[in-house]
């Protein structure tokens, strides 16, 4: 009987336990990488409702492995901006300091994602991704590895290639570039565009910003509209 109440008591506790939200700190090991991540939970989570969950590939500068510096340029700082405005699950890996997102590293971000939706209540029909410079190039290769997942993507100031858009015309995008950027070239952002329009997109959108040098994602992540948008997308 003092069994029974024992783990009556412990169930209980269990489902009264407050459910952690904010910037939450994890790892993924596998195919002997190790990556920090870390996943934005909203203070009105509850495993009892299902969330868009969003996943963002950081730019060049935020590589390392401290677990923290990619939450602080591009969507964790809009975050910490505009809570209300990100009613979502958000997953932020961090590429290590001498690689790129391709290959085993990109797909251990899209692990990092895999093993999130299994952590928490997510939607898999509002799956979406992101990334700015180095992780605008690494969310067209891992979208066109993965056309199916995800609902939206939006890639800023990156490059995709132009092959690929056959796999990626069903998918809505919202391209976002810089018109004065001198470190990755709108042009890249143009070709990849016309290539999906050529394609028979029409679910492709561009934004090229006038008088904006490399930092496109700044005016991207903290519009409003856009997140909007991204979060209205829906796979059927």
């Amino acid at each position: 009987m003092w069994l029974m109440m024992l783990l009556l008591a412990t169930a209980t506790a269990q489902a009264n336990k407050p459910v952690e939200t904010g910037f939450l700190n994890r790892t993924y090991a596998g195919n002997n990488l190790t990556m920090p991540y870390v996943v934005y939970v909203p203070r009105d989570y509850t495993p009892t409702k299902r969330y868009p969950i969003i996943l963002f590939l950081h730019g060049a500068g935020e590589r390392g492995s401290d677990g923290l510096r990619q939450t602080q340029v591009g969507i964790g700082s809009a975050i910490r901006s505009y809570p209300e405005r990100f009613p979502c699950i958000v997953v932020m890996p961090q590429c290590p300091a001498d690689k790129w997102w391709s290959g085993d590293v990109l797909e251990a971000a899209y692990q990092c994602l895999q093993q999130t939706m299994k952590e928490f209540s997510c939607d898999p029909t509002r799956v979406y991704l992101t990334g700015l410079s180095m992780g605008g190039f690494g969310s067209w290769e891992l979208a066109a590895r993965y056309p199916d997942t995800f609902a939206a993507v939006v890639p800023i100031c990156g490059r995709g290639n132009p092959a690929d858009a056959e796999k990626l015309k069903n998918v809505p995008i919202w391209v976002f570039h810089g018109d004065a950027d001198n470190v990755v070239p709108p042009s890249f952002s143009r070709e990849m565009v016309e290539a999906l329009k050529k394609a028979g997109s029409t679910v492709v959108k561009y934004t090229e910003l006038p008088g904006i040098g490399h930092n496109s994602w700044d005016p991207a992540y903290s519009s409003a509209q856009v997140i909007q948008w991204l979060l209205e997308q829906k796979k059927e």
